[in-house]
């Protein structure tokens, strides 16, 4: 393979990496300055521990983010965000308990948006080698 091809296939990689790391730190940091809020969320969620598994979301998407970010142990980290990001769409995202209409829609569009973060993340963890440490 010539190493253009393989430039840009790294360039790809890394840009990828660093923008599913984004998607993750971002929505940790406001779960961070909107703690009540998202604690609220969850509750009318039925999300059982609420805030223990608030703080363990908050270290997860921040860490595992700033991880794939890094390059650290990336397919570690994108097999736990997506194991994340599965669990969360189910509780937070579950259109089909909802009505019909623009909520049930929204919620659907989430989930599914989700499943492809799943798959993104699934792919990193893929074509990522394993650590060596």
């Amino acid at each position: 393979m010539n190493s253009n091809v393989v430039s840009a296939q790294r360039a790809s990689l890394l840009t990828g990496r660093a923008l599913l790391g984004l998607y993750f730190i971002v929505p940790g940091i406001t779960k961070i300055t909107g703690f009540a809020n998202m604690v609220q969320y969850m509750t009318d969620h039925n999300v059982p521990l609420v805030q223990p598994l608030l703080i363990l979301t908050i270290v997860l998407q921040i860490g595992c983010g700033a991880s794939l970010v890094a390059g650290w142990r990336s397919q570690l980290m994108a097999f736990v965000l997506a194991g994340l990001t599965l669990v969360i769409s189910i509780y937070m995202h579950n259109f089909w308990v909802m009505e019909e209409g623009l909520q049930r829609a929204h919620e659907m569009q989430n989930f599914v948006k989700n499943m492809a973060i799943v798959a993104g993340l699934l792919y990193v963890a893929g074509v990522t080698p394993a650590s060596k440490d």
